[in-house]
Parts: structure tokens; sequence; C-alpha cells
């Protein structure tokens, strides 16, 4: 076995034959010569690299056979083809036993995306479908395309590396943002990482410092139920590269590539930090019923967590019909390097890590006390300036709110969440609750000397009702996602203020009004660091819907013309948002524990009466005086005196 690149000259064809290439780097790696192609497989018996003129190509241009003593470096098949340059398409094919029983799932028959992808090209006739039946998919199946990460021009542009008390967070979808006909987007960029860009003054006049991005990794849209599309996007095929069908051209793979670095570019000159929704717990190929693309057809049993009693089944802690294997090394190495490509390369300034407690689990999906992958990424070196954020929990029933791994991480509170909204909407016994969320939850983050801006603050997210929902629906109403409203959690903590949905009772009206202008309120002006979901700031509705991630329609797409009709919501979010940004007292928690800030900020608890807090049971009403070095922060919160 070697791993140099000799070449070797050829009498019997005028094309040159490939040198055998290198191990390092993992992945399709271009050089001003040609392209070295490295892919990780333990079980292999052997590999095809093919080469593609078109991504509808019904057969590869040419099929390379590697050679398992020349082209192999221990468990690393690779290969260097002179005169490839930035945008060929490949895909492999991978040879070895098919035995599920045994955690093997090769099939040589189907196209396989490279994991290192940087850029995937996908055809008019893709076929999820196509990827499940025997049988050849070539003309069906998506493709990875050589990128050159150099060929930008960052004019400059870093990472902003803002301190997290700056930071107040919007999270949004891309093509939701700006699809809707409303948003007075040109027609062609509606939905699209340049339809963002030309939003980017609304942003910044709100006051928004971080925008929080659902999933951009390219994902597979029909990985949903039939005749609906997977709109959130948390269904990934390739971990390096960003969703093209989000470019105004998607066919133009590395033209998608380029405007989501000028999306990135300009969101920094506006002052605005760019966090990524990623999702390394699990992937697009499902269950054991599901499509090959990669990694079942490369290493199964390496990058997924199989049941220990059927190992033709997959471990299923994301809920979604498989688990990827995050501890073990090679999927570790594969996680910490996409890490690092989008941080190096796309200039990304931090990631919300969803469902970021399976990364905790080991490879029989036990939980670990000290998990190595999530060590190394809070030690890692180019992670360091990066702002990392954990959903502590996962869909099999962990939760480790308040006792993540680590010190680098924050963590988004669902005890906020839940105790915010059973406060303002007047349930009994929460005053007494309420008042720790209001302080950074000392009772969460105040025993391992946690930073006091530990707690990210929210009262709603993609995931669940919008802040206009919240007050307006008792129940979910989830019928046209397919699942006869078996989906989305029933325990929405929500009151609908008398009338379930929209009404044209003004007395009604306002008091929604009210009740968000008080979840605002509390969250803007909470201890930590708030989030908003976007449009929540201008009462955007999905009609009751609190799981709409089939719904790419108007359930989902922000409708502009809320702007005007509500305004009033509008400016009170902004105003509210700009005092926090200049109130000092937020900028005091840097660099000390939530308990050291707590003993320096003298805070005072009151009630209806000075110094005399109610914490009685049927208390709705919590007031408090924080003290700073240079200023003083007094709120009174009244809630409801009970909703019925």
């Amino acid at each position: 076995m070697t791993s140099g690149r000799r070449f070797l000259q050829s009498t019997r064809s005028a094309k040159p034959i490939p040198r055998y290439g290198q191990s390092y780097p993992i992945g399709a790696t271009v050089d001003p010569d040609g392209v070295n192609f490295s892919i990780y497989s333990r079980t292999a018996t052997g590999i095809d690299l093919m080469l593609f003129d078109d991504v509808d190509a019904a057969r590869p241009a040419r099929v390379i056979s590697l050679d398992r003593r020349r082209n192999r470096s221990y468990n690393y098949w690779h290969l260097y083809v002179p005169g490839l340059k930035a945008g060929q398409l490949y895909g492999f094919r991978a040879q070895g036993v098919y035995d599920p029983e045994r955690g093997f799932r090769f099939d040589p028959s189907k196209v396989l995306l490279d994991p290192y992808s940087k850029g995937v090209a996908v055809p008019r006739a893709y076929d999820r479908e196509a990827a499940k039946r025997a049988g050849d998919n070539v003309p069906y199946a998506m493709k990875s395309v050589v990128v050159d990460p150099q060929d930008y021009d960052w004019e400059g542009d870093e990472p902003l590396r803002r301190s997290f008390d700056r930071v107040l967070i919007y999270e949004m979808h891309v093509r939701g943002f700006t699809r809707h006909s409303s948003s007075g987007v040109a027609p062609e960029k509606r939905g699209t990482y340049a339809g963002l860009i030309e939003k980017i003054p609304y942003l910044v006049d709100l006051g928004i410092t971080a925008v929080e991005l659902l999933p951009i990794f390219q994902f597979d849209p029909y990985d949903a139920p039939a005749g609906r599309l997977n709109y959130w996007g948390y269904s990934p095929v390739a971990f390096f590269a960003p969703h093209t069908q989000y470019a105004v051209d998607p066919k133009d793979v590395l033209g998608a590539i380029r405007e989501f670095r000028d999306m990135v570019k300009a969101l920094h000159r506006a002052g605005i930090e760019v966090f990524l929704d990623v999702v390394y717990n699990h992937t697009s190929e499902g269950d054991h019923t599901g499509p090959t693309f990669c990694f079942r057809g490369l290493d199964n049993e390496v990058y997924y967590i199989l049941e220990q009693h059927d190992r033709a089944r997959y471990a299923n802690y994301s809920g979604t019909g498989n688990t990827l294997n995050a501890n073990q090394s090679m999927v570790r190495r594969l996680i910490l390097d996409s890490l690092h490509y989008w941080v190096s390369e796309m200039h990304i300034d931090g990631f919300r890590f969803d469902l970021a407690s399976i990364l905790s689990r080991d490879e029989t999906g036990r939980p670990l006390a000290n998990p190595p992958v999530l060590w190394d990424i809070e030690n890692d070196p180019v992670l360091a300036g990066t702002k990392l954020i954990a959903e502590a929990w996962d869909a099999a029933g962990l939760y480790q709110v308040g006792s993540f791994a680590g010190d680098h991480w924050k963590e988004w509170n669902g005890h906020f969440r839940d105790d915010v909204r059973s406060f303002v909407k007047g349930d009994p016994g929460t005053a007494d609750i309420i008042a720790p969320r209001l302080f950074g939850s000392p009772d969460l983050y105040g025993l391992d000397e946690r930073e006091a801006d530990q707690s990210i603050n929210f009262v709603t997210c993609h995931d669940g009702f919008t802040l206009n929902d919240l007050v307006s629906y008792n129940e979910k109403h989830n019928w046209t996602n397919g699942e006869e409203n078996r989906d989305g959690t029933n325990e929405n903590l929500s009151w609908n203020c008398g009338v379930e949905g929209p009404t044209d009772d003004e007395s009604i009206d306002a008091l929604r009004r009210r009740q968000i202008k008080n979840f605002l309120a509390v969250n803007l002006l909470s201890l930590g660091v708030p989030m908003l979901l976007m449009g929540d700031e201008m009462r955007r509705t999905q009609f009751g819907n609190n799981n709409a991630f089939c719904q790419d329609n108007e359930i989902s797409w922000l409708d502009w013309s809320l702007l005007e009709r509500h305004a009033e919501i509008y400016c009170f979010a902004r105003n509210l948002i700009h005092l926090r940004l200049q109130l000092r007292i937020f900028r005091e928690i840097r660099g000390v524990t939530l308990l050291e800030l707590l003993q320096l900020a003298r805070i005072e608890r009151h009630g209806v009466k000075l110094y005399e807090p109610d914490k009685s049971h049927y208390s709705h009403t919590v007031a408090f005086l924080v003290s700073g070095t240079q200023e003083a922060l007094y709120v009174m919160v009244n809630a409801l005196l009970g909703a019925p």
C-alpha cells in the first residue's frame, strides 16, 4: 500500500492514467494539475470513482476502479486524476458484503456521495425512491461536485467574534424569510441567499446582532410525508455543502456557494453574526427501509448506531429513523472537519447543535459522562472563538439542560420557555418559579460556575407555535401535515384568550396584543441571551400548526404585509431590543460567572409592595431591582389572574 503520487505513463491510451493519490486531505482536493480523491471505508472490498459530464447523464463518462494494493492506505481509498478542475461531477460505488443482520449494507448499484462533498448537484429526474429500489440509479442520483474553497475574494472579511453579552439572536429560515410575494424582493431572488441580503437593512433596524439559520446543509426535500416537502431541512445528505435550492440558480453549484458566501459577507458588513443550525445527529438515509445515498453504502456500522439486538435496524434517538455514531473515531473526525470548514472557509460565527444530547451517546447508545466528540469540539483551537449552542436533549428522552458537558457550550433553555409561558398565561404556582428564569436560571447554571450568559432564552422557536399562535390557539392544528394531527407536541402551554384562531373581536385581539408584549418584555429583559423567532415581531401565524416541517408554502413563509398591519408590535419589539442593547447592566456579565454576577449586582425582589415578594401559590406578580455598577433596572411583571 502507498500514499505516494507516482504518475504512470501508458502507450496504449490517449488518456493519462491516474496517479495513485494520497489519503490526506479527505475528500476532493484541487491543485493546479488535477484533483486528489480520498474516501474512508473500513470494510469495502472495492471502490469505483465515477466521473460525470452532466448531472442528468444516464451513465458516467468515466469509471476508475481503485486498486486495493496501490490506491488504499489503511482504511482510506485514494486516487489522483490529472486534468480535473473545480466543477467536476463525481460519485462512488462501493463493493462489499450485503448482510444487514451483521450490519453490512453495501450495494454497488448505487451512486454514493462523497461524505466530504463540498458541493452537491441534484438532477432534474432526482428520485429518492430510486435509491431504495434494486438496480442502477445513476440518472436519478445526487452527485458530488469538486470545489476549490480558495476561489473566492472575502475582501478582508472574518467572523465577527462578538461577545455573547452583545448577542441578540433571530432564528430564521432562509427560504421562508423572503419567499412570500409580499417580501418586496425580486421574484427570481425570493427564498434565496441573495434575497436575504436585500432584507439586511430590516434586520439592522430591528436591532438583530445574530441570525441563526435553520439547516442549510444540503438536504433531501423529499424526505417528508407523501405529497409534501421537507421545508425545515433537518434531513442532511452532506455536512460540508450549502443547500443549492436556496440559490438563485440551483443548478449552478459553484455559484450557489459564492452566493452563500456573499450573504455571510454582507451580514458581517452590517454587524450581524451568522449561526448555523447544524444536524450531526442523523442523516436523510432514514431507517432500515430508507435510501442509500452515502454513509450506509460506504460503511454502515461505522457511521450509524445499530440496534444491539438486531443489527439490521438503526437506533432511533433522533426520532427520524437513524442516529449518527458521533463518538466513533471516523465520525468524530467528520464532524470536526465539517465545523472547521464552515468556520475557516465559510466564515461562520457559531453553531446551534440540533438534538445535541445525542452527541453524548456511545456506540451502543448509552450516555457518556465525558463524550469524546463534545470534548473534541470544546477544546478545538479552530473553534476557540466560535459560539457553540446546544439543544441539550434528544428524541429518546435524554434531557441535559443545566448539565450539558463542557464549559464552552451555551444551552437552549427549555425551562425558560415553559416557565415563562405558564406564568404569562396565569397558571397558579408560577410566580416563584419564574424568578430564577429572569436572573439567568441560577438553579440550572449557578452550581458549576457557568457564565452569566449561559442560558439561551426563548419563548418560541421553529419547533412549535409562533408567538401569535401561542396566544391564539389552545390546540395544535396540524391536519395538513398528513399525519392526522398526531405529529407535534400536545403540551403547548398556550391560551387562545377566549376564541380558537383568528377573531374579529377587538377585545380579544387587544388581550392577545398585551400578552405578546408581555412575552417579548420578559424575554428581552431577562438575564441570558435572548432569541426571537422570525416574524414574531409582526405576529406571523402558522394558523395553529405547531410542526410545520413539511409546509413549504404560506403556512411557513413570512407574510411581510403583517409588518404594516401589526406596526404596534413591531415598534414595541424594536424599542425593547434597542433598549436592551443600550443598557450597561447587560454588559457587566462579561467574564464573570452567574453566581459572581448575582453577588456583584444587587438584586432585590419585590411584590405589589416594596421588599415583600409574594411567593404564594396564587401570586401573579414579580418585581425586582437590579443595581449594577453604573445603572439600575427595575422590572415589574404582572401576569393574568389565571387563564380559563
